[in-house]
């Protein structure tokens, strides 16, 4: 595949790893004035998604190590964002749960980030981003 701008060869990872790129800039841009790191936003995400849920489960959807998601629950909490509690089924186990200002801020991402996907597809016809949906959700299976 050849590059628009300087010609040279690019294969297919180069391309896409370099469209990754571009995305993960743009939500970085996206969620700045909100105040969010992107590894937080996944977090509020799978709560908005999944409800609520101890932390060891979140740690499995967002596929990394229990330590990490404790940093990242704490950030979320010092800003008011999510809250502890007790799982009363196991005292050992603690609930994450979105407060109301998790659940607005939540809210305020995907409007966002609709936005975001909305301007960076422009380019792209009804036709083409479903089939590249389509691929990319069997890529990611």
């Amino acid at each position: 595949m050849k590059h628009a701008d300087d010609g040279r060869d690019e294969s297919l990872a180069e391309v896409f790893w370099s469209v990754a790129r571009r995305l993960r800039h743009l939500t970085h841009e996206t969620l700045e004035p909100i105040g969010i790191t992107p590894g937080q936003s996944r977090a509020v995400a799978v709560l908005m998604r999944h409800g609520v849920m101890r932390l060891s489960e979140l740690s499995d959807h967002l596929r990394i190590a229990p330590r990490s998601t404790t940093e990242v629950v704490d950030g979320l909490q010092e800003r008011g964002l999510v809250e502890r509690r007790p799982d009363p089924a196991d005292r050992r186990a603690t609930l994450v749960a979105l407060t109301r200002a998790g659940q607005d801020v939540g809210e305020a991402i995907r409007t966002a980030r609709a936005a975001e996907a909305d301007r960076f597809f422009a380019d792209l016809d009804a036709d083409d981003r479903a089939t590249l949906a389509r691929i990319l959700r069997t890529l990611k299976a």
